[in-house]
């Protein structure tokens, strides 16, 4: 949070189970306060908005397992990301054993290029993993 921006104080009524199972997660989760949760809770549900909306441009992190001995795999999986409408800002490549890789691959563009990138890269043969981690800009 900006340091300069002023902290409006707001009030909740809530039944006393939802309480307790904001209090388990402040816990759980290592927040020093019930108003960190939240808004981190806020933002969660503003990214999956702006997500939703496809309107605007988002960011993501793919992250893929896969064998690297499947003929052609990695030259596949390159040539998505060339020829998709999407910006890759970067990838990181690590050998997890002799037969398997893990990549990551931030990307920036709309969500629904986003998303047919993911489906391209995870429908390929050889591809063990694909989990698409959704984020965006946020100005609060």
């Amino acid at each position: 949070m900006d340091h300069d921006e002023t902290l409006a104080r707001i009030s909740i009524s809530l039944p006393d189970s939802l309480l307790a199972e904001l209090d388990r997660r402040i816990i759980a989760k290592g927040y020093a306060s019930r108003s960190e949760l939240v808004r981190d809770l806020i933002r969660e549900r503003l990214v999956e908005d702006r997500w939703a909306r496809g309107d605007q441009e988002v960011v993501g992190v793919l992250t893929i397992s896969y064998d690297h001995h499947q003929h052609g795999l990695t030259e596949r999986i390159t040539d998505l990301q060339h020829h998709c409408f999407v910006n890759v800002l970067c990838s990181t490549h690590v050998h997890l054993d002799h037969h398997h890789c893990l990549e990551t691959i931030i990307v920036r563009g709309r969500p629904a290029e986003i998303e047919q990138l993911i489906q391209a890269i995870s429908g390929l043969r050889g591809v063990r993993f694909a989990k698409l981690t959704r984020a965006a800009i946020m100005e609060q």
